[in-house]
């Protein structure tokens, strides 16, 4: 995209981000998940199994997965009750779950890693900048993005 420092054309824009931001909430679900580690490990933790039998990822009908990294000061216990502020949110990603199953399947930094309830999941460990970055085109020239 080209450069314009017309405030209009600025404004137009964020207002389409705006708009397609709403209709991707409103239109699909959205799995969402905080993650307590990322700010200290770098990476976020996405579950497939747990006791043994598949979850999270590959159970999933979320069309998207919003990942949530939360603060160090961020208290687990008071937020899964419900009682949160915006300074337990470092930040939070949204990306399209077929996309992350292929960040996670390719890309991952470790695998089989325990976690959950008692340690009894296994997930990914994706760094958080790896979701940032644009899969190769080779990935989307053998069919596992769509256009």
């Amino acid at each position: 995209m080209d450069y314009n420092g017309d405030f209009r054309y600025d404004l137009k824009l964020g207002q389409v981000g705006e708009n397609a931001l709403g209709k991707m909430l409103s239109d699909h679900t959205i799995e969402v998940k905080f993650d307590f580690g990322t700010h200290w490990s770098g990476n976020f933790y996405i579950e497939y199994e747990s006791r043994g039998k598949p979850s999270g990822l590959v159970t999933t009908e979320a069309k998207f997965w919003c990942l949530i990294a939360a603060t160090k000061e961020a208290n687990k216990h008071l937020i899964a009750q419900g009682h949160y502020t915006s300074e337990d949110v470092m930040y939070s990603i949204i990306i399209a779950t077929e996309r992350l199953k292929i960040i996670c399947e390719h890309y991952h930094h470790r695998k089989d890693v325990k976690g959950g309830d008692n340690n009894t999941s296994l997930g990914y460990l994706v760094k958080a900048t790896a979701l940032l970055h644009p899969l190769p085109q080779h990935v989307h020239s053998m069919g596992f993005v769509s256009q």
